[in-house]
């Protein structure tokens, strides 16, 4: 496994850090082999990011065959698009060394968590745009995602948003015209890549309401999806198990939704 710690240009004084979990090529295998990989964003209301949503998710993958790495962008007090540009240059930065790291350049995967689902939602509405690529300074092709794979993400900032992550991720910022712009159902167009979604009907930090009109709007489009809403289970689930349980908190454990992480696995082989 090649795991090691990449830096990644960000606005800040301080460069964002990218967590690679990369399989290593045997010759008893296949030396040639390219895998897709998954970048991960952990959640956490763009105040933090959570561990429980990082390691531990990035090793699940790495068991299905499927290349990881977990990115620690910059939340509060920086403010957007510092956390855009940090995941936009990721891509970027693994499409580019795709031959160093034996992934397939055409399968990078972006999953988000929460607040996280906004940032890989936000790449995913907005890789294709003018004002994105005058930021980056680079062609459009090379931090295009191929895939986004949703955890109960907060996707609307609307009435049923999750009000505190666009408060953090705006900061100095904030204004309501920019808040709308970043309700990611009203973003949707046919550039959008092919998404899996999973989030439970009982979260009560973020409304499952947000998804539904996300998937809708990718329904308009046209555009391919896989949507999971599960009956019961709060917010913040991760891996759903004893792996990820939040301290103290019996309640992050639900047997129903532990399956996420084969059907995501699954979805993203067959990308």
């Amino acid at each position: 496994m090649l795991h090691q710690i990449i830096e990644i240009d960000s606005r800040e004084c301080e460069k964002a850090q990218l967590y690679t979990y990369f399989l290593d090529n045997y010759q008893e295998i296949d030396l040639a082999r390219k895998r897709p990989v998954v970048i991960i964003c952990p959640g956490g209301a763009y105040g933090y990011t959570s561990e429980r949503e990082a390691e531990a998710i990035a090793i699940q993958y790495n068991a299905r065959g499927l290349h990881a790495c977990v990115l620690k962008y910059h939340c509060a007090p920086a403010e957007y698009p510092t956390a855009l540009l940090e995941l936009a240059k990721t891509v970027s930065h693994l499409r580019q060394n795709a031959e160093q790291y034996h992934i397939d350049p055409d399968k990078i995967i972006i999953s988000g968590f929460s607040a996280g689902g906004h940032l890989a939602g936000s790449l995913g509405v907005f890789w294709h745009q003018d004002w994105l690529q005058t930021l980056m300074q680079e062609p459009m092709s090379n931090y295009k995602p191929n895939g986004l794979l949703l955890c109960y993400p907060v996707l609307t900032s609307g009435e049923k948003g999750h009000q505190g992550s666009f408060t953090n991720l705006l900061g100095s910022s904030y204004t309501e015209e920019l808040k709308a712009m970043l309700s990611l159902e009203t973003q949707v167009t046919e550039y959008v890549p092919p998404t899996f979604i999973w989030h439970t009907q009982t979260d009560n930090a973020v409304p499952v309401e947000g998804t539904l009109m996300f998937a809708t709007a990718l329904q308009k489009v046209n555009v391919s999806y896989e949507l999971h809403i599960y009956p019961v289970g709060g917010h913040g689930l991760a891996l759903a198990s004893q792996e990820t349980m939040a301290n103290g908190y019996p309640g992050s454990i639900q047997k129903e939704c532990q399956n996420w992480i084969r059907l995501a696995c699954t979805w993203a082989h067959n990308l």
